[in-house]
């Protein structure tokens, strides 16, 4: 689908497009925070606790069998969106962070040894560092950090520069949240392997934007979540190779992981994925997320890619010549925009910023971004995001530039007296 061509036929599709904020029409540039929800995805949800409502896995009634059905076809729909090879391999969490965690903690525990080492780099969200640090404490597991270049962007050249004997495991982002910068993984996972290194990439920023093959990639594991892409929070994708998931234990153990277990001890697991989805699984984000990926097939990612690149390319051009305005991240190739503003040759404080931005309708993220540790590269307390999505327009682009260009320290400071 031509996106530009059809975007008012898009936009009516998310009814939250219709509100206002601060008495302005919404302009929405917080996608990578998470993203607004279409009005197919919403009715799934709708129809389940209508209609459905019942447990998975549970019943032995119509109702229950319905959902059954529903939440595995909702699998396979996930199988075939990052064109994994069994639909076995889809494991359902609560999200990318929880899915990092259940990693950080089985691998740690069961594959690794007092000394190893994790690689990871400092562009990386909190949750995929904090687990595995917390992770390898007893062990004396450490997280080391692959050197980024001078932009801020992860090469093979120095991944392969960082290994050493110790190495087991690498944990990225195929695009990072703050700087928007896409990895290598395909080439960084060949010379993983070669060294025998697992690969896990947290692709929280990237399945919604760009075609994800992860049989192509070759990576290990792979973790999203369902709210950066349309659908519900709360409901998040776990994948691993067939045989690396059936060879870890499950971090987690209630009444769905397990076939039997007798008072001794003895516990026989379910096969997986479901020795990995104990407990009451969030079955309406389960059914929401399918609904996503097939409003976003509908779509075509290649055709979001494209569209995001031109919005963006467009604020570039727009923004050239208001010096005030410092982008991070130019040639990033995403819909990603980091930036500062300055008057008189002095920074505004980001949230300052993104609450003067919010006076004109124009929601953006400002701060850190769960990535502290890249203050080190910047060398700034802060950023602002924008990031934007296959709804928004070129006039959300217009009004944010000439929001931008009103941007000082006393307009900013007005909002708060």
């Amino acid at each position: 689908m031509d996106i530009k061509e059809n975007i008012e036929k898009i936009r009516e599709d998310f009814p939250i497009l219709k509100r206002e904020m601060c008495n302005h029409p919404l302009i929405y540039l917080d996608n990578c925070a998470t993203t607004l929800k279409p009005k197919t995805m919403i009715d799934a949800v709708v129809h389940y606790y209508t209609y459905l409502g019942a447990n998975a896995h549970r019943g032995d009634y119509e109702m229950s069998a319905q959902v059954d059905y529903a939440y595995e076809q909702a699998r396979k729909i996930t199988q075939e969106f990052i064109h994994a090879k069994r639909v076995e391999e889809i494991v359902f969490t609560s999200g990318t962070t929880e899915s990092l965690n259940v990693l950080a903690m089985t691998i740690t525990d069961q594959w690794l040894n007092d000394g190893d080492v994790v690689l990871s780099t400092v562009a990386e969200h909190a949750s995929n560092v904090l687990p595995w640090m917390e992770a390898g404490k007893p062990k004396n597991i450490k997280v080391e950090y692959i050197p980024l270049d001078e932009k801020g962007r992860l090469t093979a050249e120095n991944f392969e520069k960082a290994i050493t004997d110790q190495v087991k495991v690498v944990s990225i982002a195929q695009v990072t949240n703050v700087l928007g910068y896409e990895a290598p993984i395909k080439e960084i996972t060949k010379i993983a392997h070669d060294h025998g290194i697992k690969v896990v990439v947290d692709g929280a920023q990237s399945v919604a934007h760009l075609p994800v093959d992860v049989q192509d990639l070759d990576v290990d594991f792979f973790c999203f979540s369902g709210h950066k892409m349309c659908a519900p929070t709360g409901i998040g994708v776990l994948y691993g190779k067939f045989e690396l998931l059936e060879a870890l234990t499950p971090a987690f153990f209630g009444g769905e992981s397990n076939a039997r277990f007798n008072k001794c001890g003895k516990v026989s697991l379910k096969k997986t994925p479901l020795k990995y989805e104990s407990g009451t699984q969030p079955i309406e984000g389960a059914l929401g997320l399918a609904a996503a990926m097939k409003y976003i097939n509908h779509l075509g990612k290649e055709n979001i890619h494209r569209y995001e690149l031109e919005l963006k390319r467009y604020f570039l051009e727009k923004i050239k010549d208001v010096e005030k305005v410092k982008v991070y991240n130019a040639d990033a190739q995403s819909g990603i925009i980091t930036f500062n503003v300055y008057d008189n040759g002095k920074i505004i404080f980001p949230q300052d910023v993104a609450s003067f931005l919010n006076t004109k309708g124009i929601a953006i993220r400002s701060g850190e971004h769960c990535a502290k540790l890249l203050g080190e590269v910047l060398q700034v307390p802060g950023t602002c995001r924008a990031s934007v999505y296959f709804y928004n327009t070129f006039e959300d682009i217009d009004k944010f530039v000439e929001a931008l260009k009103e941007a000082s320290f006393e307009t900013c400071l007005d909002i708060f007296f």
